[in-house]
């Protein structure tokens, strides 16, 4: 995944977005850890991997993947804002068949260490988590890729019509 590409079309959106709301002086990070919850809330819910009460499937993987990048830019949203966009990769180790609901908690708790640190390094764990969780729902780099790049321009778009 190109990191660098998609740091810098965020750095864009994020600039679009403040300038067209007048918060180019707020501190909207807290803001964003929540919106990175909500979307992260979201994802499960289409995942329904928690669901332990109901036999209805998970939803199809284009509006899982959809979701997923609605966390990628969150993350990417975060890590501008704390001046992390120039990392270039984040290692990401392949499945040891972790439970998918416990990992779905796990990068709930990365989220709040790095919101109390704001550290590059519980950024970087933030980061290779939650690209964890795409391997466990069986995301591929490139999908997630084009997924955020198709998303941006709606992201855009929603901004041209008032959204």
């Amino acid at each position: 995944m190109n990191t660098e590409k998609l740091f810098k079309m965020q750095k864009e959106l994020d600039r679009h977005i403040e300038s067209q709301h007048g918060l180019e002086e707020e501190n909207l990070f807290d803001r964003k850890v929540l919106a990175l919850l909500v979307e992260i809330g979201e994802l499960a819910n289409e995942t329904r991997c928690f669901k332990f009460w109901s036999v209805k499937p998970s939803s199809e993987k284009e509006i899982i993947l959809e979701e997923f990048v609605d966390g990628i830019h969150f993350i990417l949203s975060l890590g501008i804002e704390c001046g992390f966009d120039d990392i270039r990769s984040v290692f990401t180790a392949k499945s040891d068949g972790a439970d998918v609901s416990i990992h779905f908690i796990e990068v709930y708790e990365r989220v709040q260490e790095f919101r109390k640190t704001r550290s590059r390094e519980e950024f970087i764990h933030l980061f290779e988590g939650y690209m964890k969780l795409a391997e466990l729902l069986g995301l591929e780099e490139n999908q997630i890729e084009q997924a955020y790049i198709q998303k941006n321009e709606v992201n855009y778009d929603r901004q041209r019509k008032g959204y």
